[in-house]
């Protein structure tokens, strides 16, 4: 990259591989990690499932807001959202400013595959799963293309996808 000191920030829906690829590329790139679900439970003492529970989804996105504003004035780390983090127009542009922005990006069916065994998705708690998967991909569609990098991860082991984002870095120099 240009500039040492820009951040590379990874986006997208959850079970893309955000933190697995976050954590590969900080690596690669002998640079800090940072996970912000990660930082949002240590601030508020819990579980992201029971900040929804407890304080619903406006208080977890205020959180999540002042975080990501907080993780972000740190220079030149690599940091992975939430998969709701792109829905407000100011967390956006402040990953704009901040640097490179990757959106990782699954189909419908290996988003199910890779989440529904997990119980710690708050937002796909009730109701039908995969209607419920479709319909927050399509509600945050538009969000998820404010980046600078899209990768399908479909059919792809995180090392492939980190080569990916290096080879499109190093394109950028």
């Amino acid at each position: 990259m240009r500039e040492k000191r820009r951040g590379i920030v990874i986006t997208g829906f959850m079970g893309t591989g955000k933190s697995t690829v976050g954590v590969m590329l900080a690596r690669r790139l002998r640079r800090e990690f940072v996970d912000l679900d990660s930082v949002i439970e240590e601030v508020e003492g819990k579980s992201i499932r029971d900040i929804f529970e407890e304080k619903g989804e406006l208080y977890f996105r205020d959180v999540e807001s002042r975080c990501l504003n907080d993780v972000l004035s740190r220079p030149g780390m690599v940091v992975a959202t939430g998969g709701g983090a792109v829905i407000r127009e100011e967390n956006r542009r402040r990953m704009r400013e901040y640097g490179f922005v990757v959106c990782l990006t699954a189909s419908p069916a290996v988003i199910e595959e890779r989440v529904r065994e997990t119980t710690v998705r708050p937002l796909l708690l009730g109701g039908d799963f995969r209607e419920r998967v479709r319909a927050l991909l399509e509600e945050r569609k538009e969000f998820y293309r404010d980046s600078d990098l899209t990768i399908v991860t479909d059919g792809k082991m995180p090392v492939q996808v980190v080569d990916e984002i290096l080879s499109h870095l190093e394109g950028l120099e």
